[in-house]
């Protein structure tokens, strides 16, 4: 399983933010905004704080997509 952040960048544009701005407001460090870039996991904390600035549910800023696994 890998992790998605496909849809908390498409909020970011239609609230026209940049990720430093979104760094700034929620207070999470830069090195979780790179991994979130990367689509490495961070804490849930990361991501509580996240949704608290955006005003959204954890569901509308990341995505859980099955590994392509072939057999």
């Amino acid at each position: 399983m890998a992790v998605s952040y496909k849809k908390l960048w498409k909020l970011l544009i239609d609230k026209d933010m940049k990720k430093k701005d979104l760094q700034a407001a929620a207070g999470v460090s830069w090195a979780s905004i790179t991994k979130l870039s990367k689509g490495e996991t961070v804490s849930m904390d990361v991501l509580i704080k996240i949704c608290r600035v955006l005003r959204c549910d954890i569901g509308d800023i990341v995505e859980i997509v099955a590994d392509d696994e072939s057999s």
